[in-house]
């Protein structure tokens, strides 16, 4: 390493480097240790679970009764679509009006601009209320409709602003070339400022996809009618409830009232963690490139 070099930028010694694996490898075991109790639990037969009081590291007799009686047509399947739609819905316009805004506060020709982006970062800093969001969802007739779970979300700031500086830090000549061509405005968008922000694109995607999944506090305030609500409040449901739940809904006949919890579990975070492997590799990139742009 050169002398002019910042120390961060030089090759750690062997302690640091012992160091850090020790670190990494404590994260490591307490991130996989309470998922693979919580996989184990599920797996496990009945007579496993009461035997170890509740949690099952390793089952002795796979079962999964659990899984079956949960996705035999009641609440829980019925939760499952209803997250599905909800996440592909809302990540979908979220994302289309997030790149449409994204763009045209990152081109400094466009009148109005900077008092738009102010007033975007305003509702940043002075988010609404509970109580106000509510009032605004009842007086639009959103109350037990799908839509009170997407259109009061549809646009994240931080996202915005992210998105934003990823679409500033595109050379200006290729646009200008773009328009010297003919191209206007959508054609630009479409043809040239797309292709080159998949990374970007698919980390706030999976920014949105994730926060829509994971939205059950809304569903208990905005929805009377408890067989819309989504997996994220029906899972807070079994997990708290317990078997009270579980027993009300007659969805259960052989499972442990535990082994269901677990499944639901599970099943609530599955979808996330099957999807995330797949854009990792996007995720530092369009993160750090458009932070640091903006």
């Amino acid at each position: 390493m050169s002398a002019s070099a910042p120390a961060w930028m030089g090759r750690p010694g062997p302690a640091v480097r012992a160091a850090k694996a020790v670190a990494l490898t404590v994260v490591v075991a307490l991130v996989i240790f309470p998922l693979w109790t919580v996989l184990a639990t599920s797996l496990a037969s009945p007579q496993n679970v009461i035997e170890n009081g509740g949690w099952v590291i390793w089952p002795e007799e796979f079962s999964f009764g659990a899984y079956a009686e949960i996705l035999q047509g009641g609440i829980i399947t019925r939760a499952l679509l209803v997250s599905a739609g909800i996440t592909l819905v809302g990540t979908a316009l979220s994302l289309t009006c997030t790149i449409g805004l994204a763009y045209t506060l990152s081109r400094p020709q466009v009148y109005g601009g900077k008092p738009m982006l102010l007033l975007v970062l305003f509702t940043f800093l002075f988010p609404p209320g509970m109580v106000p969001l509510f009032l605004v969802v009842q007086s639009a007739g959103l109350v037990d409709q799908y839509a009170a779970l997407i259109l009061p979300f549809l646009v994240n700031v931080f996202n915005l602003v992210v998105m934003r500086g990823f679409f500033q830090s595109i050379p200006q000549e290729l646009l200008d070339a773009a328009r010297m061509d003919g191209a206007g405005e959508l054609a630009i968008l479409r043809k040239v400022v797309l292709p080159l922000s998949k990374a970007v694109i698919a980390v706030i995607g999976l920014f949105y996809a994730v926060a829509y999944w994971n939205r059950f506090f809304e569903a208990i305030i905005y929805f009377n009618d408890q067989t819309k609500w989504p997996i994220g409040t029906v899972l807070r449901q079994y997990v708290t409830g317990g078997a009270s739940l579980a027993e009300t809904s007659g969805e259960l006949a052989t499972a442990s009232p535990q082994s269901v919890q677990m499944a639901v579990v599970m099943l609530a975070t599955l979808p996330i963690v099957c999807v995330y492997p797949f854009l990792q590799r996007y995720f530092a990139k369009g993160v750090l490139t458009g932070a640091l742009k903006a």
